[in-house]
């Protein structure tokens, strides 16, 4: 797990506004925690609606540094052991949950609000009462989740059978895939999701994106990730609600991940910016239309980097189960190489500083070994003869 700094700033967590105890900060709401995360400043009370706040949303909730968290669900529910609340935590955050869902109506974005032993306040009102999380809640709800385990497992086989039979024929065969503009015939396919790690991975496969360079698929915020890291998308992928608009204006091929029916909400944003995409009907999420195109147009290798794999990470993901992701990872076979964790695998153990000490004593032991042995005098005088002659003739050049 990603260990965020702790964020134990005097004065920032538990301010008091007019003397009252507690935290007193600017709301900012939203239902989707992504969403959120992009525009909550340090300092600010995120207020949102996550059961089961995941470890992807956990890290970029607590990366914002807000002075605390309001979930009106549960932030553990016992479907599974979420590594969210924790994360939130042990960065220092407060975490108030299970509020009525109401609160989202009685909050507007931008009010302030006061958040004292899981009430809260607006104004001199009470409008909510929620649980505060510790360490040690967390604890024992997420011993009580492991129990639950079984049941997402029987879930997830149920989940896998239905897939297969509703998408046989675009696993198989390959019908429904689009076709793009993009060439990936006989090219490495990079495909990016922000994911566990992925920050990371990008920057150990530098080298690998130098040398070889592949066609980089953005999906959705993966996108955004690659242009932070500062490359160029060829292709985003998603149903384009997580990724910023400078990345849908970037030059990329946009395709939309619509749903069965031919529904594209994503589209609507594309036509909104006047910009075109190509459709791809498909019930699986949005990184398996990405690797089944890859594979279908012909790609010699798919790295894929923040992808979920995992059992964690498809309960993470929100589902019952991620049959879609396992089958596509089938059906790519051998083509498909995951790049999380490469970064934990090759970080360097020698330090800077460890490899400037090594050079200086080498330089050192060298300038021992001329100055008392012959060979080595004889090789100093020459040195010395050699410079000699470069100041006078550089001397020379001003004189």
């Amino acid at each position: 797990m990603m260990k965020v700094p702790s964020l134990n700033v005097p004065g920032l967590r538990r301010r008091k506004a007019n003397g009252l105890p507690g935290v007193t900060a600017v709301a900012r709401i939203d239902r989707r925690t992504k969403r959120l995360t992009k525009r909550l400043q340090s300092g600010e009370i995120a207020i949102i609606d996550h059961v089961d706040i995941d470890r992807v949303s956990g890290e970029a909730l607590a990366a914002c540094a807000p002075a605390a968290v309001i979930n009106v669900a549960a932030s553990i529910s016992g479907r599974y052991p979420n590594m969210g609340p924790r994360i939130l935590v042990e960065a220092d955050i407060p975490l108030v949950d299970n509020t009525s869902p109401e609160l989202l109506e009685r909050i507007a974005e931008g009010d302030v609000i006061r958040l004292h032993d899981g009430m809260i306040y607006l104004g001199d009102e009470l409008v909510g009462k929620g649980q505060e999380q510790t360490a040690e809640t967390i604890d024992a709800a997420m011993t009580e989740a492991r129990a639950g385990l079984a049941a997402q497992i029987e879930a997830f086989a149920a989940n896998t059978m239905e897939y297969v039979r509703r998408e046989r024929d675009l696993l198989i065969d390959g019908v429904g895939i689009p076709d793009v503009r993009t060439v990936m015939e006989n090219r490495h396919v990079l495909i990016v999701v922000r994911g566990y790690h992925y920050r990371e991975d990008i920057a150990t496969l530098r080298p690998y994106i130098r040398e070889y360079r592949p066609v980089l698929v953005g999906v959705d915020g993966g996108a955004d990730a690659l242009l932070d890291a500062g490359y160029l998308p060829d292709m985003i992928i998603g149903d384009f609600d997580s990724v910023s608009e400078k990345a849908l204006r970037c030059g990329a091929e946009l395709v939309v991940h619509a749903y069965p029916d031919g529904r594209a909400p994503g589209l609507e944003r594309v036509h909104g910016l006047g910009l075109n995409a190509v459709v791809f009907p498909a019930t699986g999420t949005s990184e398996d239309i990405a690797m089944l195109l890859a594979d279908d147009k012909g790609a010699s290798l798919i790295v894929a980097v923040g992808t979920h794999w995992t059992l964690d990470e498809f309960l993470d993901k929100g589902r019952s189960g991620m049959a879609s992701t396992f089958l596509t990872r089938l059906r790519v076979g051998s083509k498909l190489v995951d790049a999380k964790g490469v970064s934990r695998l090759y970080r360097s153990r020698i330090s800077t500083s460890s490899l400037l000490l090594l050079v200086a004593t080498t330089l050192v032991t060298i300038g021992v070994v001329l100055s008392v042995s012959p060979i080595g005098q004889v090789w100093l005088n020459a040195l010395r003869v050699a410079w000699n002659g470069f100041v006078f003739w550089l001397v020379g050049l001003f004189s």
